[in-house]
């Protein structure tokens, strides 16, 4: 009878928009550590550490004596994509009962396979430098869809009615975020920290020369700055309100903090410890954008029934 009783309750919890926001929220964090540890996979050498795919080996499906240390690392990030697929399937899931941004919910859970398979390529393909860059840059298009999405769910937060011409500069400020972001992963793919050997025992990398990629991207994090700070000056100028300045004053400071990251470790010979901080930082940077854009950018519903829903 008490069964009876609680499922009604169980199916209220499952349609409150309070569980949506958490699963929305809980799915972002849980992409930004799974790029974390991808950063470790690749920063201990252990890209190879489990040489086969969707097995550790080809006799185990765990890592064996022989790649204990390398493997038991790359296992680990391996094991979090079920964490990711838990989170992206719960939030579909509710999505779909309460009938709301059910679209950006299918995208972000569809995502996980086509991101295991990717990851399993890299591993096939010896780490060929490309793809493991086009696995760090799928990484970052996932955030954008969940990071969108948590957005969109919290029901408190409205858009700020700007001109167009504000809202453009915020869309060229996540453009140029984009463009920093991938400059980036070639820099790392022409440095040092390719991720493992290859079975001739060297290591694969981008062949362009490390210093002029470093300097370009240097330059497009310059212009990425420019435009946040413009962007900042732009929000004031048409009184875009508090919640939308302090989102830009977040944006700004989360960049200069990466900026410091990115020289230190370019001067200090690119420590591990240093590239790890800095590939959590592009997470920040690249969130931190989004968000000044979604508080710029209308919803789909109208903010009368938003109003309505949030009281």
């Amino acid at each position: 009878m008490t069964a009876v009783l609680d499922r009604p309750r169980a199916v209220s919890a499952l349609r409150s928009p309070a569980t949506l926001r958490r699963l929305a929220l809980g799915s972002v964090l849980v992409n930004v550590l799974i790029v974390v540890t991808g950063g470790v996979v690749r920063l201990t050498d252990s890209g190879l550490g489990c040489p086969t795919w969707p097995s550790c080996t080809d006799a185990s499906l765990t890592p064996t004596k022989a790649y204990s240390f390398h493997g038991i690392i790359e296992f680990t990030n391996r094991q979090l994509t079920f964490l990711v697929a838990l989170f992206a399937i719960a939030t579909w899931i509710v999505a779909l009962l309460r009938r709301e941004e059910r679209t950006l919910a299918t995208v972000a859970a569809a995502s996980i396979p086509a991101q295991a398979v990717l990851g399993g390529l890299t591993v096939r393909t010896h780490l060929n430098p490309w793809l493991v860059a086009a696995h760090f840059l799928l990484s970052m298009a996932i955030l954008l869809v969940t990071g969108w999405l948590w957005w969109r769910v919290r029901l408190h937060t409205a858009y700020v009615a700007v001109p167009g011409a504000a809202r453009a500069l915020a869309w060229a400020t996540v453009a140029v975020a984009a463009a920093a972001l991938a400059i980036g992963t070639v820099v790392t793919g022409a440095g040092p920290h390719a991720g493992d050997l290859d079975s001739s025992g060297k290591v694969r990398r981008i062949g362009l020369r490390v210093s002029s990629m470093a300097q370009l991207h240097a330059d497009s994090v310059m212009i990425l700055i420019g435009a946040s700070v413009g962007l900042l000056a732009v929000l004031y100028a048409v009184h875009a309100g508090i919640g939308a300045i302090r989102a830009a004053w977040v944006l700004v400071a989360v960049e200069l903090a990466q900026g410091v990251i990115g020289y230190t470790q370019y001067f200090l010979h690119v420590p591990p410890l240093l590239v790890g901080f800095h590939m959590f930082g592009a997470c920040l940077v690249w969130l931190a954008a989004l968000n000044v854009l979604a508080r710029l950018e209308p919803l789909a519903r109208p903010r009368a029934v938003l109003a309505a829903m949030t009281t």
